[in-house]
């Protein structure tokens, strides 16, 4: 079943697209200097941004789609919300032992990602089946 990729869907897509290649680039090139900003594993930071960039690159092609597979699009709300469980779970297990603003870059960056998600169900809900 695909779903019609409506304006509102369209924009999340790509707002979460150009948010990622951000926070990928900064990540990759910028991780030997924000590991001791933010009291964060450097190789944390460096394989997270890795990840990101081709998963912007994914989330820019489905943009520009026309229509998606409904079960696509849930999964990439469903690897959103991953990345935000993740971002929360290494703090509260005690995997790494940020500074305070390495706390606050984790808390805020996860709640980046849950808006987009929860935009990206809102416009899963508003679009409509296209023609088979």
């Amino acid at each position: 079943m695909s779903v019609a990729i409506n304006p509102f869907l369209r924009n999340v897509l790509a707002v979460d697209a150009a948010m990622s290649l951000a926070a990928g680039a900064v990540s990759v090139l910028g991780a030997g200097l924000l590991a001791p900003l933010l009291g964060l594993p450097q190789p944390l930071l460096f394989w997270a941004g890795l990840f990101l960039l081709p998963w912007s690159a994914f989330l820019f092609a489905l943009s520009r789609r026309a229509e998606l597979s409904r079960l696509l699009l849930i999964d990439v709300i469903a690897i959103n919300g991953l990345w935000v469980v993740a971002s929360v779970a290494i703090l509260v297990a005690g995997l790494v032992t940020p500074n305070v603003l390495g706390i606050a870059f984790l808390l805020v960056q996860a709640a980046a990602v849950a808006v987009l998600a929860e935009l990206q169900f809102m416009g899963l809900r508003r679009g409509r089946l296209a023609a088979a």
